[in-house]
């Protein structure tokens, strides 16, 4: 995890009024706080309604369209678009916001569109080996897949703790895989678990290996403790991004999420 020095907090008096996306004009609501902040700016804000319009409706079987459906292709398409394009401070304030209450749970939940990006278009999820296997042949998803598994595992010799560096190169990779045929969300209104749209039910003899992806996402202790850290860290995030000019400390890397994941993947298929 991030040393004592990193997770300092910075003295900043508040200002007369509040300012979008700060606690005060939210109610201690992070996802809404972090909402707001998208919206008040003009990048952030463009590109959220855009996906948001391609990911009205429910997923149906290939690229069908018709009242209440979306046409999931498009739709990750502009989910993809979001993440590479869009600040990483705000669209990951977006994507990890921390709850304490099911409500904001809940709102984070339905952030990306679940129910044409995530889930479906069939009753029951899929095999998550089938879900790798696509993505594994894909040439989008493939790279994606590889960084996710590089930038988020365990130090060698250690099955639970990472370098502390590492943590926003997971973040990264972790959200460049929402658009993509392993596309992960939260679980549920009630943890901070998440998933992509599968499970090993039906895996036969090949459980464990079910399991070992599986748990990439639900067991995986460099992603939890990224997605603490960031939340640790967001409010002074959040303060430098409204105010560029005051200290820049704790401000997010400002890189392309897309240029790290392209270096990651090339750096695991050498």
């Amino acid at each position: 995890m991030l040393s004592g020095s990193h997770l300092r907090v910075m003295d900043v008096r508040p200002p007369a009024c509040p300012s979008p996306g700060s606690a005060s004009s939210t109610g201690g609501n992070r996802c809404v706080a972090a909402a707001e902040a998208c919206t008040a700016d003009a990048q952030c804000q463009q590109l959220r309604s855009e996906y948001v319009a391609r990911c009205l409706g429910r997923a149906a079987p290939g690229d069908w369209s018709g009242p209440g459906v979306c046409v999931r292709s498009r739709c990750r398409r502009a989910l993809r678009r979001f993440f590479a394009r869009g600040p990483p401070a705000l669209t990951h304030a977006l994507l990890f916001c921390g709850c304490e209450s099911p409500a904001c749970a809940e709102r984070r939940r339905q952030t990306f569109a679940p129910a044409c990006a995530f889930a479906g278009p069939g009753p029951a999820p899929p095999s998550c080996l089938k879900a790798r296997d696509r993505c594994e042949r894909s040439r989008l998803c493939r790279p994606r897949l590889l960084a996710f598994q590089a930038s988020c595992a365990p130090a060698p010799g250690s099955r639970d703790s990472c370098p502390e560096e590492r943590g926003p190169r997971c973040l990264l990779a972790y959200a460049g895989l929402i658009g993509t045929a392993v596309t992960p969300n939260y679980l549920d209104n009630v943890s901070a678990r998440v998933t992509p749209w599968c499970s090993c039910g039906d895996s036969g003899n090949r459980l464990e290996e079910c399991e070992a992806f599986h748990k990439l996402f639900t067991r995986n202790p460099c992603l939890d403790g990224a997605m603490t850290a960031f939340n640790i860290l967001w409010p002074s995030i959040l303060q430098d991004w409204m105010n560029p000019y005051q200290n820049t400390g704790h401000r997010f890397p400002q890189v392309s999420s897309m240029s790290i994941l392209t270096a990651l993947a090339l750096h695991v298929l050498l």
